[in-house]
C-alpha cells in the first residue's frame, strides 16, 4: 500500500511545477538537483524524522516527468503561479547542459513560454518576476537555492 504524500498538496504541485521545468530539456542536472532537495527537505520537513524521509520523497517526485499541462491547472492562486514562473525561470536558467550552449537552450524556451502561457499572468508581472529571477541567478549556485528557498517560505509555502 502507498503511503500519501506527507507535504501538503501546494508543496507537491510547486515540486512538480518545477520538475516540469527542470525537465524541459529531457536532462536534471545531478548537483543541483541533490542541493534543492537538500534546501526543500529543510524547508518542508516538521521534524528530524520527517526530513530523512521527505529527501527521499522529493527525489522520486523531482524524478517524475509530468506536463506542465497537467500540473498547472492545479495551482489555484496567483501566489503560486507566480512562485512557479519565478522559480521555473531560474531552473531553466541557472546552468547549460554544455559550455558552448546558452544557459537557455530551444526545448527550455518553448517550455517557458508555454509555461507563461499557462500561468496567464500580467506580461508587467511576469516581468518583474523576470527581473527578481535574474538576480537571484547572479549568486552561486549555493545561495542561488537559498534565495529560492526564501522565495517559497515568503510565498507561505514552508511548514
Amino acid at each position: 500500500m502507498e503511503m500519501p504524500p506527507s507535504i501538503t498538496p501546494s508543496q507537491m504541485n510547486l515540486l512538480r511545477a518545477i520538475a516540469a521545468m527542470a525537465w524541459a530539456d529531457g536532462q536534471l542536472e545531478p548537483k543541483e538537483v541533490d542541493l534543492m532537495l537538500a534546501r526543500l527537505s529543510d524547508l518542508f520537513a516538521v521534524s528530524g524524522a520527517h526530513h530523512t524521509q521527505l529527501l527521499q520523497e522529493l527525489r522520486i517526485y523531482l524524478e517524475q516527468k509530468l506536463s506542465l499541462e497537467e500540473v498547472i491547472p492545479k495551482l489555484h492562486s496567483d501566489q503560486e503561479r507566480e512562485l512557479v514562473l519565478k522559480l521555473g525561470y531560474g531552473v531553466i536558467a541557472c546552468s547549460a547542459r554544455a559550455p558552448e550552449e546558452p544557459n537557455i537552450n530551444e526545448e527550455e524556451a518553448e517550455a517557458y513560454q508555454a509555461l507563461k502561457a499557462l500561468l496567464n499572468l500580467s506580461a508587467e508581472r511576469v516581468a518583474t518576476l523576470e527581473a527578481e529571477a535574474q538576480r537571484e541567478l547572479a549568486c552561486t549556485t549555493g545561495d542561488r537555492v537559498d534565495a529560492w528557498v526564501r522565495s517559497v517560505e515568503l510565498y507561505g509555502f514552508g511548514k
